[in-house]
This record gives C-alpha cells, sequence and structure tokens, in this order.
C-alpha cells in the first residue's frame, strides 16, 4: 500500500493551501486520513473519511478546514482556508483498512496501518 501526500508549502496568515492524498492498494476500502505535527507534540488527526466519503472525524477549531472524498475512491483533499500560525506543521495522510479507527484529539484506536512521508505547511505571521 501506497500513500502519497501532494501540495503544502508556505504560505502567509489568511492564505489558503490545498493538500491531496492518493492511496494505492488491492482495495477501495480504506478509511482515509490527515494528521499534523509539530514538534515535541503528538502526532494529531484533523480529519478522517470513511470509503463512501462520510466524514468519521474531524479535529474541533478546523472549521476553516474543508475535508473530501469521491466515494469509493482512494483519494482526500484538505482544503485549509484563512490559515494560521498555530496551523504550522507536517501533515501526514495516513489509510487504515475497512471501517474508520475511533478518533479523538489525542489518539486512534487503532492506529492507521499506513502513513505517507508527510508535507510540511508553514504558515507565517
Amino acid at each position: 500500500v501506497q500513500v502519497v501526500e501532494s501540495g503544502g508549502g508556505s504560505v502567509r496568515a489568511g492564505g489558503s493551501l490545498n493538500l491531496s492524498c492518493e492511496v494505492s492498494g488491492p482495495t477501495s476500502r480504506y478509511c482515509i486520513a490527515w494528521f499534523r505535527q509539530v514538534p515535541g507534540k503528538e502526532r494529531q488527526a484533523v480529519a478522517t473519511v470513511q470509503s463512501d466519503g462520510t466524514v468519521k472525524y474531524k479535529e474541533s477549531g478546523t472549521e476553516r478546514f474543508t475535508i473530501s472524498r469521491d466515494s469509493g475512491k482512494n483519494n482526500l483533499l484538505l482544503k485549509m482556508n484563512n490559515m494560521e500560525p498555530e496551523d504550522t506543521a507536517m501533515y501526514y495522510c495516513a489509510a487504515h483498512p475497512g471501517s474508520c479507527p475511533y478518533c479523538t484529539d489525542r489518539f486512534c484506536i487503532p492506529d492507521f496501518t499506513y502513513f505517507g512521508q508527510g508535507t510540511q505547511v508553514t504558515v507565517s505571521s
């Protein structure tokens, strides 16, 4: 299974960025998610979406973010608007076969099986 992120980069506060994720695997029934991590902190789920496009989890305080997925396809798009310096992080896409793990703002159970290499997002003030 391959998880490939694209997008990311640097933007000024108030700007927008889009992150895309493509999962290649033997099935279309993956839960796909975006995580983010800042140095010194645990990786944290931003949003998880099951294979039919249903959003199962979305981090509180991310109303500025839109998550979307084509039903039955292994792609996930994260649109981030009105970005803030606090959004600066390494963003990872992840995939898990079958149903989405149960996620909170601190952990997912079980943990996601496959992670991409990550893409850096930097928001300057």
